[in-house]
């Protein structure tokens, strides 16, 4: 019975979404465009380095050599083993979803058992600074401090999501022998890097291509969701279903005396956080404050476009995707409290002394202009690259299909 109401349900969601389409064509196109030249301008450029450059890492060993020396950092921790630093670290820098990419690819290579892959994601997908600082604080709010506060709040409060989910599944691994503790040696994580690169029979070339390809696929997967939810998003508020949840979320935000003009671009950043981000600077309240908790929420919550790109990713191993949803509420929960706390020391007191003891002759905007420097590069370059890069994914797989026949 739960399988047919199941089926029914999805049938008449995917009825309504068609017609939905075909009610609003021009408006669904231009969405759909908007989250095109997202994906070719920023994401794929810039996430494209960092998943070549991991798949490279793990394939040669040095993500074993990392994890022998961080082990006794991580462990303690996050009850995950050393390995996990360095996911945690190129999930930081390169944002979502490279740390549910390089989670499952660590699993997949036996170097986190199922709980440990599960703690790991759970803290591992965290906003870029790029997207932080560039997107966000100078692009919508042409505020680079506020983006110091952001960041902050954002980075501490992925941390405490580790310290807590540090103790999930603990019971479930309560009768599993530990590994014995060994001391930190760089011979020792030599010797594993070697050996992984040993295992691996493929040539470099092979090595290479397959890096390509498979950070290409993600990529396209991931572009996909991208102007799925973009168009999603406009979807509802044409038909009128965002304002009328939205009604629901003032209630909530009166609980925590923050404006109820808030409430519509608070729901849609649970969809996609850029629009909901952008809609949010456009709202005009008392004081940053109020627009700062939302932010942080909707970063720490990562929103539903990117929750389902990890859920995506994480299909194709036994990585199950409840731990990383409710780590992502507790991310947001975290975040939003932490920017009350830090609001005054970390911005309004900075923003007074920049105002008051500035010199005269320094540039006004010098680092927003540098941020909006990158941003503009990316969409002039990013395109490009975007473009060479599905070519060479493209001429890869012809040469290998030529071969095997």
């Amino acid at each position: 019975m739960k399988q047919i109401i199941s089926t029914i349900s999805l049938a008449t969601i995917t009825i309504f979404f068609a017609f939905s389409l075909i009610r609003f064509p021009d408006q669904a196109l231009e969405a759909s465009i908007r989250g095109l030249n997202m994906w070719w301008e920023i994401v794929f450029p810039s996430l494209l380095p960092f998943f070549i450059t991991a798949e490279l890492l793990i394939a040669f060993g040095v993500v074993k050599f990392i994890g022998v020396l961080c082990e006794p950092i991580m462990r303690p921790l996050f009850n995950v083993p050393g390995s996990g630093s360095f996911a945690w670290a190129m999930g930081m820098a390169s944002g979502y979803p490279s740390g549910a990419k390089i989670s499952a690819r660590l699993r997949e290579e036996k170097q986190l058992s199922r709980i440990e892959a599960e703690r790991l994601v759970s803290f591992t997908n965290a906003s870029s600074p790029l997207f932080i600082f560039g997107a966000v604080s100078v692009g919508f709010f042409h505020d680079a401090q506020l983006g110091v506060l952001l960041a902050v709040c954002h980075y501490t409060g992925n941390a405490l999501v580790g310290l807590c989910m540090r103790f999930y599944g603990h019971q479930k691994t309560k009768g599993f022998k530990k590994k014995p503790k060994q001391k930190v040696s760089l011979r020792r994580a030599f010797q594993e890097m070697h050996q992984t690169r040993l295992e691996d029979k493929r040539p470099i070339g092979e090595v290479l291509g397959d890096a390509v390809l498979r950070s290409i696929q993600t990529l396209v997967m991931i572009g996909g969701f991208i102007i799925l939810f973009s168009v999603l998003t406009k979807l509802l508020y044409l038909l009128g279903i965002s304002p009328i949840i939205a009604n629901g979320f003032q209630f909530l935000l009166q609980i925590f005396t923050l404006p109820i003009d808030l409430a519509l671009p608070f729901f849609s950043g649970l969809f996609e956080i850029t629009l909901g981000a952008q809609m949010i600077s456009q709202i005009s309240t008392d004081t940053v404050l109020f627009k700062a908790i939302i932010i942080s929420f909707i970063l720490g919550f990562n929103g539903f476009s990117v929750q389902a790109q990890v859920a995506s990713i994480l299909a194709k191993t036994d990585i199950r995707f409840f731990p990383y949803f409710f780590a992502r509420i507790l991310h947001g929960t975290f975040a939003s409290i932490l920017t009350v706390f830090l609001y005054t020391p970390l911005y309004l007191n900075n923003k007074t002394i920049e105002f008051n003891d500035m010199p005269v002759s320094q540039p006004l905007g010098t680092e927003e202009t540098n941020w909006m420097h990158i941003i503009n590069l990316l969409e002039q370059a990013g395109p490009i690259l975007t473009i060479m890069s599905i070519t060479i994914a493209a001429f890869i797989l012809y040469r290998r299909h030529t071969i095997l026949k």
